[in-house]
């Protein structure tokens, strides 16, 4: 008979991976080697397997030994483009000419352009169905957003095919485009962006996620462009994400460059592990990449199940991970945000909610810090 992890067991083992991730950022710039990193997951008592699929997401798998470095290619040398000298032609004398006196001419008033404005929602560590998620779903639909992104732990506690469509499409299917569920209709345009969470991770090596959602790229980082807004999508999970994780990774650098290309748009960064918490799992370290030098405003994550705003040198890291699954501390008290004008922070109206909790913003070109 198969043996499913209770909760505790699960969480247990999330977080030596997670040491073990905390670990090989530590050290890797010391020079330790692969077999270290093996003997330290060792003894957290982490199987191979799962000490493998940590190594490899943080670039220290076997096909990631070998550092990467540009290749020699032949530069051309330049040719010489001869020079066109100009030749001399007379100049004729101007004539004189008399100019008449400007006359006032009245200076139109500019029409008023209006101002592209999107809503949207964004929940994190919901996927367990229920009272609590029924409530946040029925608040998030009522400010009819264009769209609704999450930051993680989407299908609760295993990530399982049996439990995905009950756990999000039961209260999103209207969003979810190209929709596989029971639940009523799809979306005909996927308006539901999800990342990848640590339970969404734990059967059949994510499998279902992949198979229930359509999502852009490689369906584990992607881009959602709305209006005057951008969210950056990416996948901190270590042990899943084969791009990497570290801020020299595959993925890491993906970001840097879009965000380069993206000078003119308001930029989120939504991924799960909180890169600052002072929530009970802590800050994960290995997210801690250079967000505001590479151009994005503000980033949206969960995994620690608390609602916080953190600003770290000038730059906003929320923290919203307490979106209906209820596991929420015993005495915390969360925020909801009402819908507001995004000015960094984001101000507006506030209400009080117990252990679930989401976020709508309303973004604006016209807004300034």
């Amino acid at each position: 008979m198969s043996h499913y992890p209770s909760h505790d067991e699960q969480e247990e083992r999330f977080e030596r991976m997670e040491r073990l991730t905390e670990y090989i950022h530590a050290k890797r710039s010391r020079g330790f080697s692969r077999r270290e990193f093996l003997k330290y997951g060792l003894s957290l008592g982490l199987s191979l397997p799962a000490i493998s699929a940590v190594l490899s997401g943080c670039g220290m798998g076997q096909s990631n030994l070998v550092a990467l470095a540009p290749t020699a290619t032949n530069t051309p040398a330049p040719t010489s483009t001869p020079t066109i000298r100009p030749t001399n032609t007379a100049t004729p004398e101007p004539t004189a000419t008399n100019t008449p006196e400007p006359t006032d001419t009245p200076t139109p008033e500019p029409s008023p352009t209006p101002i592209p404005t999107v809503v949207f929602g964004i929940i994190g560590d919901f996927g367990m169905a229920g009272e609590a998620e029924e409530a946040v779903a029925n608040l998030v639909k009522s400010w009819n957003p264009a769209f609704i992104a999450t930051i993680g732990d989407n299908n609760y506690p295993l990530g399982a095919a049996e439990t995905i469509d009950k756990n999000i499409g039961q209260y999103y299917h209207e969003y979810i485009g190209d929709y596989k569920g029971t639940y009523g209709p799809g979306s005909p345009v996927n308006r539901f962006w999800p990342v990848l969470g640590n339970h969404d991770t734990d059967t059949d090596q994510g499998r279902p996620y992949h198979d229930y959602f359509t999502l852009p790229g490689n369906e584990r980082y992607y881009i959602v462009e709305e209006g005057p807004v951008k969210l950056f999508m990416l996948n901190s999970v270590p042990w899943f994400e084969p791009d990497g994780v570290f801020t020299d990774s595959v993925q890491a650098l993906w970001l840097r460059d879009q965000l380069a290309a993206s000078p003119d748009t308001w930029n989120l960064v939504l991924f799960h592990h909180a890169p600052y918490s002072s929530g009970y799992k802590g800050g994960s370290s290995w997210m801690r990449w250079p967000f505001k030098e590479w151009g994005a405003h503000v980033t949206v994550t969960g995994h620690n199940h608390t609602y916080e705003r953190i600003l770290i040198d000038g730059f906003t890291h929320f923290v919203n991970g307490v979106g209906g699954v209820g596991r929420a501390m015993p005495s915390m008290m969360s925020l909801c945000l009402k819908p507001s004008l995004f000015t960094m922070p984001i101000t507006g109206q506030c209400g009080l909610r117990l252990r679930r909790q989401c976020s709508c913003f309303s973004f604006s070109t016209a807004t300034t810090y």
